[in-house]
């Protein structure tokens, strides 16, 4: 027996924090009769609905995907926007985001229809680092990257320390190019971090998810995660380091 909105996770429902959401609005029946309630078990034999729509188990996926600019981190979109469905033409199953990445930002993206695996990645409390490349406006100073490391106040809250790098400078073009590393996911965290220092993001990309890169990718590419990367994800995720 498994909790409701564990299962609804597992099948690629949706996240488990979402799951909730759906349970609690009324949109889930267990044998007919809507539940409600977030501590219902459910086991095998029972017959699980979603909007009306039988919970059919799939097999697990998980995608690397190069996220180009332009695209957006979600399966629809009301604007008609290009989505990163839409780069997995003629996939059955219900394939979304970890988390995701702007509009205009490339890079690192992993897709999957594991919900609970997507939680244990994207939840902070797990601290799975993710690292950024920017192109930013002006050549910070030392004590503006120290105060990066040592976290900024934005609207939501401070941010977490971080990894700060400059990569390089240029003063002819008064650009600047910063390797930072967050294992947070805040709304344009990156965007808005630069942004409190004075130093608006120009052009950014994700370069590394854990220990996952781009090598072999090009924008709009993507690749099978290997058994292995998964399960190295998931030790990752639980244990916050990978090996004993």
């Amino acid at each position: 027996m498994e909790r409701l909105q564990k299962v609804l996770a597992h099948a690629g429902i949706a996240s488990r924090r979402k799951a909730e959401e759906m349970i609690l609005a009324g949109q889930v029946k267990v044998n007919g009769k809507v539940i409600r309630e977030l501590g219902t078990k459910v086991s095998d034999a029972d017959v699980v609905e979603v909007d009306g729509v039988k919970l059919e188990k799939e097999q697990k996926v998980y995608f690397l995907l190069y996220k180009p600019r332009g695209i957006i981190s979600a399966v629809t979109d009301d604007k008609g926007r290009k989505t990163v469905a839409d780069l997995f033409p003629g996939r059955l199953e219900r394939l979304y985001p970890v988390g995701r990445l702007d509009y205009d930002t490339s890079g690192v993206l992993i897709v999957t229809n594991d919900g609970d695996f997507s939680y244990k990645l994207t939840h902070p409390k797990f601290k799975v680092d993710k690292t950024y490349v920017a192109r930013v406006k002006g050549i910070p100073t030392k004590e503006k990257l120290r105060s990066l490391e040592r976290g900024v106040v934005l609207e939501d809250g401070k941010t977490a320390p971080a990894k700060v790098k400059m990569l390089s400078a240029d003063k002819s073009s008064d650009k600047a190019i910063v390797e930072i590393t967050i294992h947070e996911g805040k709304n344009r965290q990156v965007r808005r971090m630069f942004d409190k220092i004075g130093h608006p993001v120009q052009k950014l990309k994700r370069e590394r998810f854990a220990f996952l890169t781009l090598h072999g990718l090009s924008p709009g590419e993507s690749r099978e995660l290997t058994a292995h990367e998964v399960k190295l994800l998931r030790v990752l995720s639980e244990t916050g380091k990978i090996g004993t």
